[in-house]
C-alpha cells in the first residue's frame, strides 16, 4: 500500500493532456493522480476474473467491492463463508489484498437473497460472514450493529477524501412487483418503505454533515439515478431518492460522488441538484466477470454518453489541486471503454 495515512467525492469536459493520456486505447497512469480508487462488483467466485491484474496496473490505493462479490443466494451462511474462501484464494485477488486496502458493502446475492432485504431471515449470520472476508476486527462497531455501512477517512499530503459505503440490504422495505411487460419493479407509494432504514440515514446524515474532506465518495450498491429499466434501483422508492438528493446539497459535502453496481452494465449518470455548485454523478461498475451481453437498450433520462457492456471495473483518480476526478470504464488489458472528467 502506498504511504497514506488512513483514520478508520463543475462542468463535465472530457478526458484531456490535463488529466490523463490515453495512448491506443490503453491506460496511461497520470502523474497528478493524488488519490486513486479502483471499485467493480458481480463477481462469480468460480469464473475466472481477468481484470485483477489490470486493477493492480493502476495502482489504487483502495479497491471497493459495489457488492455480489459471490454468488450464493442461501441462507446458508457456512456456504456462503465457503464461497468467500474459495474468493480470497484465488492467487490474482491474494496479491491485490496483499498490496491494497480493500472494503466494500455486499448486494443481493452475497447477501444471499435474490432482491433480497429486510425480510431475510438469515442477514445476522450473514453479515458476520461478510465481515469475517472483509477481515473486520471483532472489536469494529459492524461487529454489534445491524448493516454493514461504514466510513473511511484517507488523509495525504495533498488533501482528505471521505468514502461512505452503505447497505442498501439489510433495511430496505419490500419492492413493488410491476404490472408493466418486461419490468419486475415498480415505485411504490410515495412516502411508504425504506432504502437505508432509520439508523443508517441518521449516521449518513452526520457523516456528510461533519465531512471536511475534499471529495466525498457514496457507495450505493444499486443504482441510484437510474430509475425506469423496471428492476432494482433507489427509484422504487422515490421519497428515498428526494431525500439522499436534499441530504447531500443540505449538508455542504464537498465533491460528492455516488459509486454503484449491481447491473451488469455500466454507466455515467448525472443530476443537477439544486444549491449544488456542481452535478451529482452516479457512476456504475458492473460486472467483473459477466454482464448484461444481450443489452439493447433502456431508457435513463440522466445517463451521460454510452453504456458499456462487457467486463470492466471502474476507476476514479482524484487531483485535489485542480479538484478534478478522472473516472474510467477499464476492460482486459487495460482497455478504456468510457472516460469522463468532472470538475469540482
Amino acid at each position: 500500500m502506498k504511504n497514506r495515512i488512513i483514520l478508520f467525492l463543475l462542468p463535465l469536459t472530457f478526458f484531456n493532456c490535463k488529466t490523463a493520456e490515453v495512448t491506443e486505447n490503453r491506460i496511461q497512469l497520470p502523474t497528478e493522480a493524488d488519490f486513486t480508487i479502483a471499485f467493480g462488483s458481480c463477481n462469480r467466485h468460480n469464473v475466472k476474473n481477468s481484470l485483477w491484474d489490470d486493477v493492480l496496473a493502476t495502482e489504487p490505493d483502495v479497491w471497493i467491492w459495489g457488492g455480489d462479490i459471490v454468488y450464493a443466494d442461501t441462507d446458508d451462511p457456512e456456504k456462503i463463508a465457503g464461497m468467500y474462501e474459495v474468493q480470497k484464494s484465488i492467487p490474482e485477488y491474494a496479491q491485490l489484498l496483499s498490496e491494497v486496502q480493500v472494503i466494500g458493502t455486499w448486494d443481493d446475492h452475497d447477501y444471499g437473497l435474490n432482491d433480497g432485504g429486510v425480510e431475510f431471515e438469515a442477514k445476522d449470520e450473514s453479515q458476520q460472514v461478510f465481515l469475517d472476508f472483509m477481515d473486520v476486527p471483532e472489536n469494529d462497531p459492524r461487529r454489534e450493529r445491524k448493516g454493514v455501512y461504514a466510513g473511511y477517512n484517507f488523509k495525504t499530503a495533498e488533501g482528505e477524501l471521505k468514502i461512505l459505503v452503505l447497505d442498501t440490504r439489510y433495511f430496505r422495505s419490500a419492492l413493488t412487483p410491476s404490472q408493466q411487460k418486461g419490468k419486475r419493479y415498480e415505485p411504490g407509494p410515495y412516502g411508504e418503505g425504506t432504502v437505508l432504514g432509520e439508523e443508517q440515514w441518521a449516521w449518513l446524515e452526520k457523516e456528510l454533515n461533519a465531512s471536511e474532506a475534499d471529495f466525498n465518495v457514496i457507495v450505493s450498491s444499486i443504482q441510484f439515478l437510474s430509475n425506469q429499466h423496471g428492476f432494482e434501483t433507489w427509484g422504487n422508492f422515490p421519497h428515498e431518492v428526494d431525500k439522499l438528493k436534499t441530504t447531500v446539497a443540505q449538508s455542504g459535502a464537498k465533491g460528492v460522488i455516488i459509486l454503484s453496481g449491481d447491473r451488469h452494465i455500466s454507466e455515467f449518470s448525472s443530476s443537477t441538484l439544486e444549491g449544488m455548485s456542481y452535478p451529482l454523478i452516479d457512476f456504475t461498475s458492473s460486472g467483473l466477470t459477466h454482464v448484461y451481453s444481450s443489452y439493447s437498450g433502456e431508457p435513463n433520462p440522466y445517463r451521460l454518453g454510452e453504456v458499456v457492456a462487457k467486463k470492466s471495473f471502474g476507476l476514479l483518480r482524484f487531483n485535489f489541486k485542480t479538484r478534478q476526478v478522472g473516472m474510467e470504464m477499464i476492460s482486459d488489458q487495460g482497455k478504456v471503454l468510457n472516460k469522463l472528467v468532472q470538475e469540482y
